[in-house]
């Protein structure tokens, strides 16, 4: 065992009071550069992807876990793990049950990208389940770039984190990003979704270098960024429903990208 073991029992002890505003709040998450995963998936997802943990608290009644143990093999020597009883876990937590440990990671800052890679383009989501989920299908689908305007909930909060589960680890996410700048700056197509667009997706070659645009989940995609659009395109609904959620539309758009790749891949 070569990383640090400490062991706090106080729930007025100021770094679990610090743990909690960073569990709670998402200003102070961007002040500090951090970012709290809950349980053991999401710590895994992390050490995959090579960003190992700044620091670790452990449910001491979790701390036999096989699958706890095994993330503890993984922990490099400059991490401190910190015991917890249940108890403070509990209220440090947002979860219904406490989780057998929290992490803090650093939050990525990842490299600009290219100027024709695809990319999903997010505009003032606010429901983390939601944000989640886009990130989930765009990790899924092979689209790696996605740009978040600055009126999105804050992707890195611990809901949006469960949500994509792991997601945000194999992605490469802009956040705060001018999305005019972006998109004008953009040598791929752009396509919006819009429920009066006037082209199918299904008529949408995908194939290549494109932006998918959706917007928020009442307003949907801004005036600006309509104007912007090579195309407003709709997902067509022969049944009786009357809009998809977004992260609905959003699967839709980039597996029917997937699937229009596997048509044209050589036999």
């Amino acid at each position: 065992m070569l990383y640090t073991v400490k062991t706090i029992s106080s729930p007025h002890n100021d770094e679990i009071k610090q743990l909690t505003r960073l569990v709670q709040n998402s200003r102070e998450r961007r002040k500090q550069g951090v970012m709290v995963l809950e349980g053991i998936h999401l710590t895994a997802a992390a050490l995959d992807a090579g960003q190992p943990p700044q620091r670790l608290y452990l449910n001491e009644t979790a701390s036999a876990h096989p699958e706890v143990q095994a993330l503890l093999t993984r922990m490099p020597a400059a991490v401190t793990v910190i015991m917890l009883p249940e108890s403070i876990m509990a209220k440090v937590s947002a979860l219904a049950s406490p989780p057998e440990l929290l992490t803090l990671c650093q939050r990525p800052c990842p490299p600009q990208p290219a100027p024709d890679a695809a990319r999903v383009v997010l505009e003032d989501i606010q429901d983390p389940g939601n944000l989640g989920t886009i990130l989930r299908c765009a990790a899924a689908s092979g689209v790696r770039e996605v740009l978040l305007s600055k009126g999105c909930v804050d992707v890195y909060s611990p809901k949006v984190l469960r949500a994509g589960m792991g997601a945000h680890f194999v992605l490469h996410i802009h956040e705060q990003v001018d999305l005019a700048v972006s998109l004008t700056q953009f040598s791929g197509r752009k396509l919006v979704t819009y429920l009066e667009g006037s082209s199918s997706l299904y008529s949408q070659d995908l194939t290549g270098p494109v932006a998918l645009v959706f917007g928020n989940e009442g307003a949907g995609v801004s005036p600006a960024l309509l104007a912007l659009a090579d195309a407003r395109v709709r997902i067509p609904m022969p049944g009786h429903a009357e809009s998809l959620n977004v992260a609905m539309a959003a699967t839709v758009c980039l597996f029917e990208r997937v699937r229009q790749q596997e048509a044209v891949k050589p036999c």
